[in-house]
């Protein structure tokens, strides 16, 4: 299945909730504004509702990870909110949000429009950079009845224009509007792009007292715990700057670490977030008062102050050195680390759109592909998911550009990575977000090519099969029919297009079959016009179907006529189950040695979703699995009822059978007498497909006796499953030097790897493969084997695409 699309949403919306924040009482807490602030709150009659925001500093704010949020009736979670990404505010320039229901007037005046002000006096609004709040009006999780008011201003029927340069950045105190507003007329559009604060430097503040009169050590306010101890206290701190993620698009902070309590179970660095930071350098002493706070997890001080301090003992960290298992980071969550050993990558799925890499000791292979399902299998899974490493990018945006390699430098098409290769002295400061630890790195990685891109593996015997996952070729593109799942645009179908035949071409297989072709009875034959441009006239067809099926794919057959030739109709096994796509099968006579040989394509149900009364026992081998092996179990009991009346003594099943080796459905099908061709000639760490960074092999080939007699060799082609999909053919939110990446190669094709089987026809046969040496667990009976549906060549009117059953892919399988 094609992986989810991409879609970029701040980090604060969706969910923001602070009913967790701790209560206080008085006034409102005060910061300067050193960034985006509310400069004017209109709450007027009707629909006409409106924020309008102000750029205070000295240069052009680009709102990437900004968003309104809006709190009704004493709501603790937003209920509405607005990413403001797309937008850029001037120095010292204003930005207007209005109700998309206000008068003509008031939209006039407005750079965009938005349901986020659909607010009367008694809803609360904060604004938020990268989910922190950096300003608001009202009190968070609190109905005040009718509105916030006091000294004659109120957040019902009136307009509030900001009469100073300080903000309100805690939500969830009481709240006085006349602290930091103006009043006047509830309709008043005339103070809309007044309020200026002077550009650059923030107004001075005193600088309070901490408590006691001293330093808190950073080891104090983190604790021993998940949690600070001192949530919600006004502490001061001093440490040499480890991080600075102030950049754009970055966390809008830095990582302070001081010289630590001599206790490694508590961690003696902290991030500080805001930008009253201003400009520093790693190494920079920094001392810090502040509010302590939870955000999503991580420890951090909001701050009020950050001054230098005059002198200082303070010096540069050496980082702590790691390994893996890690165990529990929190004892150095917002550290300086190092992992000076070699370690591999083995999950880079979030790579596009978060920057991600996942690193551990050593390739994880899926428990289900090398281990019984079950105990086992469950062993394996814990420890393959105690050994890894999450390192992020530094930046807290959806789809950063530029990409950065491992190594630290941008990414682009002639400097990649791959699944396998190796990166020793990752360095970085340990964050916590979205629920896992993450090394954020402060420079480049040591970066070995432990996995160069393969060649294409060499021709052995005399007919070359070859079993692939085109992951979605439709030829109906999504802008035009929504239930289409391949390409949006012409521009991304010929990107696909360019990628599946570079592949195709060069693997140069006699019988192809293939995988998440559209179901439309027409798209296999524009895969074949193109295959042929390349490869010239009449080198390929097709066996033509028609539509099978209710699904929106199906598989196909592409075929060298100078080969081989079809003989007698295609067949097809309707699993009559609703889930698992029909089986096609077709035999060939092979030309220069007349010997038949028929093969079997198919795609066998996903484990992405449930099946009813089928579903995941969490023993490793997903939803469905009773599904899948009792579709195993009729396809073979068809296949021996020989479905092409040929009489063929050589059979060879392949396709995306959703399946690992070890699984159900894998061990009925040889339990029937069909041989594991991939892993008699790869071994146990055969793969073709990478998931949750763990890699097996979900492509199978699996002949009788009669066909693994001829099979010289069986091999996948390692082009997609080790690829980073940010180098596939999709354009969806990719910005222009990663939409750049693109080259009409084989790599990144598709997101499973082709599958190669090399026979030997006409000449002696060859030594039997060894008998398979286990069982299958007992799998609900098949039910009878219909007569096998003979096709005709017919080819149908192409009907619209249909949704249907979820096709396998990343995230799903």
């Amino acid at each position: 299945m094609r992986r989810l699309r991409t879609l970029t949403v701040s980090a604060c919306v969706l969910a923001l909730t602070l009913g967790g924040l701790p209560g206080a009482t008085g006034t409102a807490a005060a910061a300067p504004a050193t960034d985006v602030m509310i400069s004017v709150y209109l709450e007027g009659s009707g629909n006409n509702k409106a924020v309008e925001l102000h750029n205070p500093t000295a240069a052009p704010i680009r709102l990437t990870g900004y968003g309104l949020n809006l709190f009704p009736n004493g709501a603790g979670t937003a209920r509405r909110s607005l990413a403001l990404d797309d937008h850029t505010i001037p120095a010292g320039g204003h930005l207007l949000v209005v109700n998309s229901q206000a008068s003509a007037e008031l939209r006039s005046r407005g750079g965009l429009e938005s349901g986020v002000t659909a607010f009367n006096g008694d809803d609360a609004l904060t604004l938020t950079r990268d989910g922190a709040v950096i300003d608001s009006v009202g009190q968070v999780g609190t109905d005040p009845g009718t509105s916030w008011e006091a000294g004659g201003v109120a957040t019902k029927d009136m307009t509030l224009t900001r009469k100073g340069c300080t903000v309100d950045i805690d939500p969830s105190d009481a709240y006085d509007p006349s602290v930091e507003f103006t009043a006047t007329t509830s309709d008043d559009l005339t103070t809309l792009g007044t309020v200026t604060c002077a550009a650059g430097s923030p107004p001075p503040s005193p600088t309070p007292t901490p408590p006691g009169g001293g330093v808190t050590p950073i080891a104090a306010v983190q604790g021993s715990g998940d949690e600070s101890p001192m949530v919600g206290a006004t502490v001061t701190v001093e440490g040499v700057v480890v991080g600075d993620f102030q950049g754009e698009g970055q966390f809008g902070g830095v990582y302070l670490q001081d010289a630590g309590d001599g206790d490694e179970s508590t961690s003696d660095g902290i991030f500080v977030f805001g930008r009253a930071v201003g400009e520093v350098a790693a190494g920079d002493v920094l001392r810090v008062t502040g509010k302590v706070s939870e955000f999503k997890g991580q420890t951090q001080i909001t701050p009020t102050t950050v001054t230098r301090p005059p002198s200082s003992d303070l010096t540069m960290p050496a980082p702590v050195a790691l390994s893996l298992p890690l165990g529990d980071a929190e004892r150095v969550e917002g550290m300086l680390v190092t992992f000076p050993d070699a370690l591999t990558i083995v999950e880079y799925h979030n790579y596009d759109r978060f920057g991600e890499i996942v690193y551990a000791p050593e390739r994880q292979w899926t428990p289900t592909g090398v281990v019984e399902p079950g105990d086992e299998a469950r062993a394996l899974a814990a420890t393959n998911k105690a050994a890894r490493l999450v390192v992020d990018d530094g930046r807290g945006v959806q789809n950063p550009s530029p990409a950065i390699h491992p190594d630290g430098k941008p990414l682009t098409a002639d400097h990649v990575f791959r699944g396998g290769d190796r990166v020793s002295g990752l360095t970085g400061v340990m964050s916590w977000f979205n629920n896992s630890y993450k090394l954020q790195p402060t420079t480049g990685a040591t970066f070995t090519v432990a996995n160069p891109r393969p060649a294409v593996p060499a021709k052995q015997g005399d007919l070359r099969l070859a079993s692939f996952n085109v992951l979605n070729y439709f030829t109906t593109l999504t802008s035009d029919n929504a239930a289409a799942r391949g390409a949006d645009t012409p521009e991304e179908f010929a990107r696909q297009q360019a990628k599946i035949v570079a592949a195709m071409t060069e693997i140069d297989a006699d019988v192809f079959g293939l995988m998440e072709i559209e179901n439309n009875g027409t798209a296999v034959d524009n895969l074949v016009a193109a295959l042929n441009d390349k490869a010239g006239a009449d080198t390929f067809a097709a066996v033509h179907t028609g539509v099978v099926g209710g699904d929106a794919i199906f598989q196909a057959f592409i075929y060298k006529p100078a080969v081989v030739e079809p003989v007698g109709d295609v067949a097809t096994l309707d699993f009559a189950d609703g889930k698992n796509r029909h089986s096609l099968v077709q035999t060939f006579r092979h030309k220069s040695s007349g010997e038949l040989v028929t093969v079997s394509v198919n795609h066998l149900k996903s484990k992405g979703s449930a099946c009813n009364g089928d579903p995941d026992l969490g023993d490793g081998q997903g939803n469905c699995n009773l599904t899948r092996t009792s579709a195993a179990q009729r396809l073979a009991e068809w296949l021996r009822s020989d479905p092409t009346g040929q009489g063929a003594q050589a059979t060879v099943i392949i396709g995306d059978l959703n399946s690992y080796d070890h699984e159900d459905p894998i061990r009925a099908l040889t339990a029937a007498g069909f041989q594991d061709m991939e892993k008699k000639f790869s071994g146990e760490q055969a793969y073709s497909y990478v998931f949750d960074g763990m890699a097996g092999y979900l492509d199978h080939a699996l002949a009788n006796e009669a066909a693994a007699q001829r099979i010289v060799d069986t091999r996948s082609w390692h082009i997609n499953a080790d690829e980073a999909d940010i180098l596939d053919y999709d354009m969806s939110f990719k910005k222009p030097s990663e939409a750049a990446l693109f080259t009409p190669s084989p790599f990144r094709s598709s997101d499973h790897d082709p599958i190669i089987v090399s026979l030997q026809l006409g000449s002696a046969p060859q030594p039997p493969a060894p008998a398979p040496s286990a069982k299958p667990e007992p799998a609900p009976s098949a039910s009878p084997v219909p007569p096998p549906t003979r096709v005709s060549p017919a080819r149908p009117t192409p009907p619209s695409p249909q949704p249907g059953l979820p096709s396998t892919g990343h995230r799903s399988q």
